[in-house]
């Protein structure tokens, strides 16, 4: 889940409403998006008084998406939301105007344009909680600010957990993919040497977002070769930790991504190996959650609007095809970010 976090937060319960109607993509099982998704009509939500009512204009797909949809991995299907999927508008990243603020809601008002997370974002509304939403970068359209909020948050989070500093050697594992295309271009703004993998058409991209070196996973090894990583955020591939410690520093740390792994299990063998690594060396080997909130989405549109960070869109999709941007997502392997257009 690209380090997501691990459990639903804000789930649409089909049930509560204004008696509004609009659109939205529901789950109705655990399985393939394509059938276990539909386009229906549900109830407008209610807001509380921390939440704020979002006009949605436009939304992104991510790993996390197809994870809950699927009900992988399987043996957490508890806390995915129950062992047989409960009914529930599904989709988190979104960007719109803002239609109606709770009475304890300072930072935002009606009107504004906003971007952040919030469950059941495929739709034309959303609840979301003020605490993870912010103003939207002024220099990005609705399409291109959805497809920023987890992959840039996922990514500086997971950058600030591995220390980074100006002038280390980071390794970006998954760097032409949603979260790695952010990584490499934080990780370049703060200093740093970068070395994107990715495969062989995308190794352009990875280099023209600012990476000083790239590895065709295809032809090349990145946990086999000679040079040493002071960081390295693993976001895609199936590298073991005990493999890619050999190409760390001896005092060099690994970030996992919770997104790989068995459809039983996940990443849950990896996270423990790391942990009992982590036991017998000097290297940090370690996971986080990311946690979206108002403070990391004000800094992150500060870069956007200086110019140092931009987004990547691989295709777009309308809403009424939010499945198929789910299942690109989960077995296409885009470049970037595959966002789900809501309204003009």
């Amino acid at each position: 889940m690209d380090s997501r976090r691990l459990l639903p937060q804000n789930f649409l319960v089909l049930s509560v409403g204004k008696g509004n109607p609009m659109r939205a993509i529901v789950q109705r099982a655990y399985g393939d998006p394509r059938r276990v998704l539909q386009l229906t009509e549900v109830d407008v939500p209610q807001v509380t008084s921390e939440q704020v009512l979002v006009s949605v204009r436009a939304s992104s797909a991510n790993p996390y998406d197809w994870h809950l949809i699927c009900g992988e991995p399987v043996l957490m299907r508890t806390a995915l939301g129950g062992i047989r999927a409960p009914e529930r508008v599904v989709g988190a990243d979104f960007a719109g105007v803002v239609e109606e603020v709770g009475d304890a809601v300072q930072h935002v008002s009606a009107g504004d344009q906003v971007y952040g997370c919030a469950d059941g974002a495929f739709a034309e509304y959303v609840a979301a909680p003020a605490h993870r939403l912010a103003r939207m970068p002024s220099n990005l359209t609705f399409t291109q600010a959805a497809a920023t909020p987890l992959g840039a948050v996922t990514a500086l989070q997971g950058l600030r957990r591995g220390a980074l500093a100006e002038g280390q050697h980071v390794l970006v594992i998954g760097a032409s993919g949603g979260v790695g295309t952010f990584a490499v271009q934080l990780a370049k703004h703060a200093g740093a040497q970068v070395t994107g993998v990715c495969s062989t058409g995308r190794l352009d991209l990875v280099l023209g977002l600012g990476a000083d070196d790239v590895i065709d996973y295809t032809v090349q090894d990145p946990s086999a070769g000679t040079t040493r990583y002071d960081l390295i955020l693993q976001l895609g591939g199936t590298y073991s930790p005990r493999r890619l410690r050999h190409v760390l520093t001896s005092r060099g740390t690994l970030i996992q991504s919770y997104g790989d792994g068995s459809r039983w299990l996940g990443p849950i063998g990896s996270v423990a190996s790391g942990v009992l690594l982590g036991l017998v060396t000097k290297q940090r080997i370690t996971s986080f959650v990311a946690k979206e909130d108002t403070a990391t989405l004000d800094e992150l549109r500060d870069l956007i609007e200086a110019g140092h960070l931009r987004p990547i869109i691989d295709s777009e999709y309308p809403l009424e095809r939010a499945a198929d941007a789910v299942a690109l997502v989960k077995d296409g392997r885009p470049a970037g970010k595959v966002v789900v257009t809501v309204a003009a």
